[in-house]
Formats: C-alpha cells, sequence, structure tokens
C-alpha cells in the first residue's frame, strides 16, 4: 500500500492517525510534530501521501503544505482539521490540497478519503464499484 506521513502537533491523534493507516495496510514513514518538521521530513522520506493538521502552533500546516508544494508539485496532501474550522479547509484546498477530513477521526472518514487519493494519483487500484 501507500508510505504515508503524519503530520499533527497531538501525540493522542498522530497515534489514533497510524493505527488506522497501518491496520488498513499502509506504511506510515514519519511523523511530524509540526509544520517546520513537516518540510524537513518530506524530502527524507518522500511519502505517497502526507495527512497534514491546519492548526498547529508555530508553522501553520497550511503554511507547510505551501512549502512541501513549492519544492514537490506532486505532493497528496490531505488536510485534517476541526468541524469549526470549515474556512481553514478552503484555504488549504485553495493552497493545494487535494482533500481533507474533519476531526474527530474515524476509520470510517478517513480511509475513503485515503484511498480517493491515493487512487486518484496511481499509488492504488480503484476499488471496483
Amino acid at each position: 500500500m501507500a508510505r504515508i506521513m503524519i503530520v499533527d502537533d497531538s501525540m493522542m491523534m498522530r497515534a489514533a492517525l497510524r493505527k488506522i493507516l497501518e491496520k488498513a495496510g499502509h506504511e506510515v514513514v514519519s511523523e511530524a510534530v509540526n509544520g517546520q518538521q513537516a518540510i524537513d521530513n518530506y524530502p527524507k522520506y518522500q511519502p505517497d501521501l502526507v495527512t497534514m493538521d491546519i492548526t498547529m502552533p508555530g508553522l501553520s500546516g497550511i503554511e507547510a503544505l505551501k512549502c512541501i508544494l513549492d519544492t514537490a508539485p506532486q505532493a497528496n496532501i490531505v488536510a485534517v482539521s476541526a468541524l469549526g474550522q470549515k474556512h481553514i479547509i478552503f484555504d488549504a484546498l485553495e493552497s493545494g490540497a487535494k482533500n481533507y477530513v474533519l476531526k474527530p477521526i474515524t476509520e470510517d472518514k478517513l480511509l475513503p478519503v485515503i484511498n480517493l487519493v491515493l487512487e486518484q494519483n496511481g499509488f492504488i487500484e480503484a476499488a471496483p464499484r
């Protein structure tokens, strides 16, 4: 399956995302606790997909997303945000995020979005409909 980098300042959220992704057969190749670490880790690990928390202290997820896409325009980034931050999701999509997932994260909400982005970008075959 896909090689994924998780970016979130919450250790609990990173653990929850890792559990869901690994259960689905994906490999979590890196975790980052802030936007700067995500920018630093992306070229080292070259993940197939990044889950990017949008609201983090310091460098925001949107700023990190823009920096990653400046150097790697092919990057597949899925924005992760709280329900009350829909305007931020719009900003993330305008900045190049391929899709988004709203917290609280569940397997049923996360995996269809991850699989859709991976299918659209040739990392996994489309599931039969």
